[in-house]
């Protein structure tokens, strides 16, 4: 496979650190090198009734000025049902051009066997599915490419001024600290709807000995600005070189908006390598959810479910 550019390449690395860390053991990796990557999808994670498997390759391009190349594997599926998938994700890299859009593809996978499950009174007319079924699928990864067309990609340059009003301080929530090999991270996030309440809020924090002596305190924001209809956001390494970027985009994937988040992280003497931004980005998504500014895969499933009882419902009357 041809070298991505470093800009590219470094998206790419931050989306599927951030797609790790949110969906957990069903997102799987094949071919690292290659970039091939596998996700499990199903309408519900407690009795899923309809799931299927979701398999990726991104060329060197993506997300810039390419799609990624997709396979969508499960035995009901039917070729009308593949279509109809294949034109949802089409729809949806046309509308995000240049940006990351993996998630966007897995939830409207996750909505459809969501709808599929409900309008069904029985599961897949197939033998059961196994994890040998799985891997079977996983090894014999031949893909079929569909190429979406290829489309320049549209960026945006905004020039927001920061309000000047005094803030009050928000309310500041700590997360359970997670360690590995001596080091510690713990988040911290607050609401925020203003440049001014990210500076109060970190200076807040500061006065804590214990998260003053960390050795980083990455951060991440994001401020929804309703007048110019945009986001502004920062992010902050604090030595921890592209923590900062991984971080904010996890907030992006999450599409999270009006909250900063805070990871510190107390080095242990040992060296974690790429582990480090795995728990990074756990600290941050499980803070997330906690506070209900994120859902978790699970309770994503049951409100998409919801959803789609609600729209069922309006239709009746």
């Amino acid at each position: 496979m041809a070298a991505s550019d470093p800009e590219t390449a470094q998206r790419q690395t931050e989306e599927i650190e951030a797609l790790s860390a949110i969906y957990g053991d069903e997102w799987c990796t094949i071919d690292e090198d290659e970039k091939v990557f596998c996700i499990q999808i199903s309408d519900c994670l407690e009795k899923p009734k309809w799931r299927l498997c979701l398999q990726v390759i991104l060329p060197p391009e993506y997300p810039t000025t390419a799609p990624p190349i997709y396979q969508i594997n499960a035995p009901w599926l039917s070729g009308q049902e593949y279509a109809e998938l294949a034109n949802y994700l089409e729809e949806l890299y046309v509308q995000n051009l240049g940006e990351s859009i993996l998630y966007l593809w897995v939830e409207k996978i996750r909505e459809f066997l969501i709808e599929k499950s409900q309008s069904s009174d029985s599961g897949p007319d197939v033998k059961k599915i196994t994890e040998e079924t799985d891997l079977e699928y996983e090894e014999n990864f031949s893909l079929e490419y569909q190429l979406l067309r290829e489309c320049a990609a549209v960026t945006l340059n905004f020039d927001l001024s920061e309000s000047q009003e005094d803030e009050e301080l928000p309310p500041i929530y700590h997360g359970n600290p997670i360690t590995d090999r001596r080091s510690t991270f713990q988040a911290h996030l607050a609401p925020v709807v203003s440049p001014k309440q990210v500076k109060n809020v970190l200076a807040e924090l500061y006065k804590n000995k214990k998260i003053a002596s960390a050795t980083h305190n990455i951060y991440a924001y994001r401020i929804y600005c309703e007048d110019k209809q945009t986001f502004l956001q920062d992010c902050e390494d604090d030595g921890e070189t592209a923590a900062g970027g991984r971080l904010l985009h996890l907030m992006q994937i999450l599409d999270v908006h009006n909250v900063l988040v805070v990871v510190s992280r107390w080095y242990g003497g040992i060296l974690l390598g790429p582990d480090r931004f795995k728990h990074i980005n756990n600290c941050a998504r499980n803070i997330l959810v906690e506070q209900n500014y994120a859902k978790s895969p699970e309770n994503l499933s049951k409100q998409l479910g919801k959803n789609k009882i609600i729209r069922k419902d309006k239709k009746k009357m």
